[in-house]
């Protein structure tokens, strides 16, 4: 006997297979005319960016164009012909199970398998089960489920074929059957308003993007810096021009012996990720840079800047915990190199770089320029031959560990009262631009508007030296265009040259350093690395 809460589960089930299905089908077929109405969209660089156990095929896929416009036609038009299918209830079985299968190649592709889904955005946090593995996990239940236990074109077809072979029994049937039946139909045509919402809907969205697209197009509007986060990570990729080259910072290993520290000649900056914006008067800028950077973006930007040949990062002990979730969760291969800047104490930023197993370390700029400076009191009488001390006493405490051990500094007074005192690290992190900007040429004050604030004696001095050069503030924190500043830097002597760059800027800036190398193979100071 079918109990009362039995009857009403048998009467809203069908409802709920009903709008789950729609559901799943409205976001096929909007995934589908995205991908058609989107301009020069490509598979390749998803399937390139594939790392898992299809990534042979995948890459190799992305690598053929015959293949790559064959495979993005049928994901344009299998989305929209599957999602078109599952909305109407047309086809359902054979809908859910090419849409299955489509959706365990993007599984396969991008699993959320820490180490595996890098590069791709996401709008939550995942482990082993996404969205994608969800709506993969219904169409197979669509599959089997029965055409009778959810409302569609299939189940009126259905429907149809067995009440044409039925005959009523006398006129009172007749009329209650035409009755019911009309109520059933009704109910089968329940993705027809469904199609309309999502027309009316997709008609808004293109009216509001051409409206938009013509606001873009006004004189002095820069429509390539709109946010594109989705369709940016790999397809700007396609745009490199070449791998940035690498440099050699010599140094020794735990046991002395002679190693080397492979380098790109660009260099990412942390102060972007880490907050640190430097943006004068607006004082907001940091909290914001700050929370655009969730753990998400700073680990795309880390994969980005990789596959565009750049191999290291500078930063903060700080952010030590961000770095080894890309390097372990990741696998990623970029090199982090401290600034061991904590609260103005070398060795306690020694000790927490040491911690978190940075690559290579050096004594911050921010320090060095105080601790060189003879009128600076650090609170506790140390004289500045002490503290010449403590910096050397640091970079055998670096060295000990079989690690690079740097100097920073702004000042280039700084860096030859390091010289005097005899010390010799194993690279240089200097400051490096012109004042060819607007908020330079209103002050002769040190303020944070300026950090190289004698440019031809840093060039001079710096060409004195035989220790590798890392530039760094070569934009003066973005008054100067990367074309100006990254030609300058390489051009008068740095080896290196560390910018700090958005995940949008990353492969841009790539390829200006690359023509700014070529224009520096000529120049008075010589290579040092």
């Amino acid at each position: 006997m079918t109990t009362k809460a039995e009857s009403g589960s048998a009467k809203i089930a069908p409802w709920t297979f009903s709008l789950i299905r729609i559901a799943i089908g409205w976001h096929f077929l909007y995934e589908g005319f995205a991908k058609l109405l989107a301009d020069k969209w490509s598979s390749a660089p998803y399937l390139a960016g594939s790392r898992w156990i299809m990534a042979p095929l995948f890459n190799s896929m992305a690598a053929s164009h015959s293949v790559i416009t064959m495979v993005d036609f049928m994901n344009e038009w299998g989305l929209v012909l599957i999602g078109a299918g599952l909305m109407m209830g047309l086809f359902t079985r054979w809908a859910s199970s090419a849409g299955a299968l489509l959706l365990l190649f993007y599984f396969m592709a991008y699993p959320p398998i820490p180490g595996y889904m890098i590069g791709v955005p996401v709008e939550g946090s995942y482990l082993w089960v996404n969205k994608t593995l969800i709506e993969f996990i219904v169409l197979i239940a669509f599959i089997f489920l029965p055409s009778a236990d959810h409302f569609s074109l299939d189940r009126l077809y259905l429907r149809w074929k067995e009440e044409k072979a039925r005959q009523p029994v006398h006129d009172i049937l007749a009329v209650s059957g035409k009755s019911k039946a009309r109520r059933e139909v009704i109910k089968d045509l329940i993705s027809f308003p469904a199609i309309g919402a999502f027309a009316y809907a997709l008609y808004r969205k293109s009216s509001w993007d051409s409206y938009e697209e013509k606001l873009l197009k006004v004189e002095g509007i820069d429509a390539n810096s709109s946010a594109t986060l989705l369709s940016f990570n790999y397809a700007a990729i396609g745009d490199l021009k070449g791998q940035i080259p690498k440099g050699i910072i010599k140094h020794k290993d735990k046991n002395g012996q002679p190693a080397e520290f492979a380098l790109s000649r660009l260099i990412m900056g942390g102060n972007l990720i880490g907050g640190w914006a430097h943006a004068r008067d607006l004082i907001y800028v940091s909290k914001l840079v700050k929370t655009y950077h969730t753990d998400d973006k700073v680990l795309q930007t880390l994969a980005l800047g990789e596959k565009c040949g750049i191999n290291a990062i500078i930063s903060n002990p700080q952010m030590g915990r961000i770095f080894n979730k890309y390097r372990h969760e990741y696998k990623g291969k970029i090199k982090f190199i401290s600034d061991c800047g904590t609260n103005l104490d070398f060795q306690k930023g020694i000790e927490l770089s040491l911690k978190a197993d940075w690559d290579a370390m050096y004594c911050q700029g921010e320090i060095t320029d105080r601790w060189t400076n003879a009128s600076y009191d650090d609170g506790k009488g140390r004289s500045v031959s002490d503290r010449m001390d403590l910096i050397r006493q640091g970079l055998e405490e670096i060295r000990s560990h079989g690690k690079p051990a740097g100097i920073g500094a702004h000042r280039i007074e700084a860096i030859k009262v390091c010289v005097e005192h005899g010390l010799k690290p194993d690279f240089w992190v200097k400051t490096c631009h012109n004042h060819n900007y607007w908020s330079a040429q209103q002050t002769t004050e040190w303020k944070d508007n300026i950090f190289d604030y004698d440019p031809q004696e840093t060039i001079r001095f710096m060409a004195t030296l035989s220790e590798p050069w890392i530039a760094f503030k070569v934009l003066a924190a973005g008054a100067i265009k990367p074309e100006d500043g990254l030609k300058y830097a390489y051009t008068n002597g740095a080896d290196f040259v560390c910018m700090g760059m958005y995940d949008f800027q990353i492969v841009e800036d790539a390829n200006i350093a690359l023509k700014a190398l070529e224009s520096a193979k000529v120049r008075e100071r010589k290579w040092m690395a």
